[in-house]
């Protein structure tokens, strides 16, 4: 048995958190010892595994604050890690034989420190997801985009979610020309997606409406979920009246109060429904369980994924596990999950591109069941939680060997 432990900024929900708590059920289900620690974990937002007992959490530093006046937030979230890093390190009564960090490379130097192997999984390079669109803010990130590329080299092991982001991990850290990361793509345990669907209720789906296209991301700007609103809204232009009143888009993701982007961007959102005269034909939920997850996936007939150079994305995965097709922009990492024309259409991330895709769920309502199935045979033939574990645990079995 080997004891890993996960170090990760904040147990909220989101695709990083969930890829993590996977990676971890995948290394408990082979006999490993797992749990985590981590700068934030509220109980009442965050992924079941974590407040049920399933994975032990222990939480440091969250009296850190997360900004200084509504800025710095890289910064903080740098301290706070390194000081969750130094509490495992150097207080901790935790024992472990590998390390297993992502999303800030920052506090590898402290984890050095121990006698464990480090696993850095790299989700995307975090300088390219920062902005640097001003003098300031490029001297604000110039020692932190440094820090970022000298301590992502100490891992050692590094991992990336997709072909995508290796080819942009290579290109973006120059000096780690010797590292070269392997792809271990963050499948889902779909143990969970065979529960019992629950049936739908209005507040969730209604019940009057013939055809559901469902989004689901967080309520992030750069998710790109204006284009889903906007596509929606074209597609009604496109269609009769009679089809217009009888379908309906679901709009579904992670929510933090304490995210002033979260509680901004579905202000944002909303305003552009009021503004094309869709608001009743589109119900926006926040935050939804996973069995709230199972049940619109399930019913819905079509995944809407706008976010345009996703390093890899496991809704897309997800969706077309439970049958339902999948309308992504052709960049990044659907490219290597959904199967254009079979599982779902790859188009341009433009309104009046996914509005077209819309258009053929539409007038060929089996598309959703044929499109569905074939989903569902490419999951299992390509991204099976199997595999997944069995990649992982000879990660980590060579590592310590």
């Amino acid at each position: 048995m080997t004891k890993v432990v996960f170090l990760h900024p904040d147990l909220g929900i989101g695709g990083a958190e969930k890829a993590v708590i996977d990676a971890a059920i995948a290394l408990k289900s082979r006999g490993h010892k797992v749990e985590f620690v981590t700068a934030h974990h509220d109980p009442s937002h965050c992924f079941q595994e974590t407040k049920d007992g399933n994975l032990k959490v222990t939480v440091a530093g969250d009296w850190l604050p997360r900004s200084v006046f509504g800025r710095f937030y890289a910064l903080c979230a740098y301290f706070r890690m390194i000081y969750a890093a130094i509490f495992l390190v150097f207080f901790s009564d935790i024992s472990y034989d590998v390390i297993f960090c992502d999303q800030i490379s920052a506090c590898l130097p402290v984890l050095r420190c121990s006698n464990a192997k480090v696993i850095f999984y790299c989700h995307f390079p975090d300088m390219l997801l920062a902005k640097h669109d001003s003098f300031l803010k490029k001297i604000y990130r110039a020692p932190i985009d440094l820090v970022e590329e000298w301590t992502t080299g100490m891992a050692h092991c590094i991992l990336v979610n997709s072909k995508f982001t290796a080819s942009v991990f290579k290109k973006t850290f120059n000096s780690l020309t010797r590292c070269s990361p392997a792809v271990l793509y963050p499948i889902p345990d779909f143990s969970a997606f065979q529960k019992p669907i629950e049936p739908p209720t209005d507040n969730l789906l209604p019940s009057h409406k013939k055809m559901v296209f469902l989004s689901i991301n967080r309520y992030e700007r750069k998710k790109n979920l204006a284009l889903a609103v906007q596509a929606f809204g074209q597609l009604k232009e496109r269609i009769s009246k009679s089809e217009g009143d009888s379908i309906h888009l679901v709009m579904a993701g992670g929510y933090d109060e304490r995210v002033t982007e979260n509680k901004e961007h579905y202000l944002e959102l909303r305003l552009l429904c009021e503004k094309l005269g869709i608001t009743d034909d589109v119900t926006f939920l926040r935050s939804i369980s996973d069995s709230q997850k199972r049940t619109l996936l399930n019913h819905c007939d079509c995944l809407l994924y706008t976010p345009d150079k996703e390093h890899f994305g496991i809704v897309p995965i997800e969706a077309m596990f439970m049958r339902c097709p999948v309308i992504a922009c052709n960049s990044g990492g659907p490219l290597e999950t959904v199967v254009d024309g079979k599982t779902g259409f790859l188009r341009e991330g433009r309104p009046d591109q996914f509005a077209e895709a819309m258009e053929r769920i539409v007038d060929e309502p089996e598309l959703s069941k044929t499109m569905g199935e074939a989903g569902k045979k490419h999951v299992e033939l390509k991204f099976s939680f199997k595999t997944f574990t069995d990649q992982l645990d000879n990660i980590v079995l060579d590592l310590i060997s």
